[in-house]
């Protein structure tokens, strides 16, 4: 599907530290589009960030919210981090199947600068902001489906 004007699904994938805020922050003012960021909202409504089923519904309704932006016309970033092939995959044939195309965009750093940044978001003390350690961030990184070639080639280039 060829990408130009016109609405499309930006998925930014990646480990907590990968930069995925900071892309969705920039992409948001630059197209513009409408940014959906989960950690940001558990923050705001006062949520553990760690409540799994509470980000879970929250991805859910962010999903289906995503899918009436897309038919409205507007650009929608989902910044869940997709860690598995399975999550891109739904959210890939869910907005082809709306005519939309969708961009993955993947963010990876090595697990040490990963530690650096989440330390140094911890000592900003960024709203939202919760503390992950090295030994957290390595049992995140054996879950973390990274996309392949072959994958990256089913989604459309960046506009």
């Amino acid at each position: 599907m060829e990408t130009g004007p016109g609405p499309r699904l930006i998925l930014l994938c990646g480990l907590p530290g990968a930069g995925k805020t900071t892309l969705a922050r920039r992409l948001e003012r630059e197209i513009p589009a409408v940014r959906l960021c989960p950690d940001e909202w558990l923050a705001d409504l006062g949520v553990d960030l760690f409540d799994e089923d509470v980000r879970e519904r929250l991805e859910r309704r962010f999903s289906r919210h995503a899918e009436e932006l897309l038919r409205l016309g507007q650009t929608v970033v989902l910044e869940f981090g997709f860690w598995t092939r399975a999550e891109r995959e739904e959210k890939r044939l869910r907005a082809r199947a709306l005519g939309v195309p969708v961009e993955l965009r993947y963010l990876a750093a090595p697990l040490d600068e990963l530690c650096r940044r989440l330390e140094a978001r911890v000592r900003e003390g960024a709203p939202g902001t919760v503390a992950i350690g090295r030994e957290l961030l390595e049992a995140y990184a054996k879950l973390f489906q990274a996309p392949d070639a072959d994958e990256l080639a089913l989604y459309d280039p960046g506009a």
